[in-house]
């Protein structure tokens, strides 16, 4: 064996002994989960309610989990999936919501958790939009394909957390298609 082929061979391996890992730590973390609470919850319950709070308007500080936001009272706050599409928010990140008299939400992204980004191939299974990209699929809210007018098969950009293994992502951009690349919809399936 030449001393180029052991090299390929080796990073093959490594890739795949990597890919391995990040299946298996999502399925401990998968697994790790009480009664549906993830570890953005636990993040959750480590923040405050805000001193700011009037009878006219109260502040609460929580964790977005992909869909949500998690207060610190364990109670689950929904998020416009319109403004967690603009805003590419992503599990992790810390979100101020204000609920004023007239009873609107407010939310303001406050901490953004790190960031990586991954090209992935846009995909829909089991009425749920998904990312295949670095060996895992993550899920990805409907108002952020409508809003990038993203097709099954796109490259697209993807945003998760660095630290933190997600099975959620936000769509970034829509890659421009190449010469070479085939339309799915025109195929016989």
């Amino acid at each position: 064996m030449t001393h180029s082929s052991k090299i390929a061979l080796i990073k093959e391996m490594l890739e795949s002994a990597e890919s391995s890992l990040r299946s298996a730590k999502q399925m401990l973390g998968e697994m790790s989960t009480e009664s549906g609470k993830s570890q953005y919850a636990a993040m959750a319950t480590k923040l405050g309610t805000s001193e700011g709070n009037t009878p006219s308007k109260q502040i609460i500080e929580g964790i977005f989990d992909g869909q949500k936001m998690l207060g610190p009272d364990k109670k689950e706050y929904s998020v416009p999936a319109n403004y967690a599409s603009k805003s590419k928010l992503i599990p992790g990140d810390v979100l101020k919501l204000t609920i004023t008299d007239d009873g609107s939400f407010l939310y303001k992204q406050i901490g953004p958790v790190e960031r990586k980004r991954i090209v992935g191939t846009l995909t829909y299974d089991d009425g749920q939009y998904r990312v295949i990209g670095e060996g895992k699929a993550y899920k990805v809210l409907l108002a952020s394909v409508t809003y990038f007018r993203a097709e099954i098969g796109d490259k697209v950009t993807l945003i998760v957390p660095e630290l933190e293994d997600s099975e959620w992502g936000a769509i970034e951009n829509v890659l421009p298609k190449s010469e070479d690349d085939t339309d799915l919809s025109e195929l016989d399936m």
